[in-house]
């Protein structure tokens, strides 16, 4: 198990799946949590996975801490888009990492940019700045030239860009096969053990 303090962000980019699987492996492995979801991630939860978040913070907080079965409430924590005493609105209290799963092109440009207008945006900002470990999983195809410009800004502070392609050369035969390639390498970004997949040459 891990003691590691991790935030992750859901925004409203299409692969909730991913950023799901993320959530309850980071959870699995003993990570403290700090979930912060956008709006319209409560839209694309409806549409892909036919499920109905609360717009409040601590319902979503209480709704998921139930799901995953979490003894220590303070495991999962949640927050919406304005709380800005939030921990890792703080340089001071950063966690250990970041992943913004999935990662819309809006969301990656603001980081890239260094808009900090809400706590996603900002807690990605307070990353970057401490040099804390940052990994934005870009979901969109193809790529115009601005995506890839804001994710080459981005690459070279050294944040991790990890585009959800899964591959198959461990013979896949469920989408959750799919989604575990792509979880376990934000996994191993993280430094957080798991067993999802097994590793090429073993």
């Amino acid at each position: 198990m891990t003691s590691k303090t991790i935030t992750l962000a859901f925004t409203g980019a299409s692969g909730l799946p991913y950023g799901l699987r993320t959530l309850e492996c980071l959870l699995a492995a003993g990570c403290k949590v700090r979930l912060v979801y956008t709006q319209v991630a409560q839209i694309v939860a409806k549409q892909e996975m036919n499920l109905s978040w609360p717009s409040r913070a601590a319902d979503l907080a209480e709704l998921l801490r139930n799901q995953y079965q979490l003894a220590e409430p303070a495991q999962l924590q949640v927050y919406g888009q304005q709380e800005w005493f939030a921990p890792m609105a703080s340089g001071s209290n950063p966690g250990d990492g970041m992943v913004v799963v999935p990662c819309t092109m809006g969301a990656l440009s603001a980081i890239a940019n260094g808009a900090s207008d809400n706590l996603l945006e900002r807690a990605a900002d307070v990353m970057i700045k401490e040099r804390k470990t940052l990994i934005v999983v870009p979901r969109e195809t193809p790529y115009s030239a601005i995506h890839l410009e804001n994710m080459l800004k981005l690459a070279k502070l050294g944040v991790v860009i990890l585009p959800p392609n899964p591959g198959f050369y461990h013979h896949p035969t469920e989408v959750s096969d799919l989604v575990d390639f792509v979880v376990a390498r934000i996994l191993d970004q993280l430094q957080v053990p798991h067993q999802l997949m097994q590793r090429w040459g073993e």
